[in-house]
């Protein structure tokens, strides 16, 4: 089934000058960019797309973070596209992503651990309306 879903290149992987290797890697496998952009997350963006963290002991880094420094935030599109850039993120935690992974092959510590992404349809949903807002 086509569907939409949100992606984000963290602040690490933009520093890092990976965002060519990344992008290629989603439309090798034919998910197609929607929206892209190259910008700063606000900490209103931050706090909406964390919400479900607030209170916990790491909420604070997370925000400190993510709003660090410059991201590229897309909207990619294609058949099962949420289950298709979860699979090519790998694990949340870089040193138990696979190699190959996204993760596996960029990040270093959990803490900058290169992408976001959504994991569900609905999160795809409300996250693009936190990001891409008109």
């Amino acid at each position: 089934m086509y569907q939409e879903t949100y992606c984000m290149l963290k602040p690490d992987a933009v520093a890092k000058h990976h965002i060519g290797e990344i992008v290629a890697r989603f439309e090798a496998v034919g998910l197609e960019i929607k929206r892209m952009q190259l910008s700063e997350v606000t900490p209103e963006q931050a706090a909406a797309n964390y919400a479900e963290h607030q209170g916990k002991p790491f909420y604070d880094g997370l925000i400190s973070y993510i709003t660090s420094g410059p991201v590229v935030k897309m909207v990619l599109g294609g058949e099962d596209a949420v289950k298709v850039v979860r699979k090519l993120m790998g694990a949340t935690n870089p040193l138990e992503a696979a190699p190959g992974t996204i993760r596996g092959d960029f990040g270093l510590i959990m803490d900058e651990n290169v992408i976001h992404g959504s994991d569900s349809p609905e999160s795809a949903e409300r996250e693009i309306k936190i990001f891409f807002a008109e």
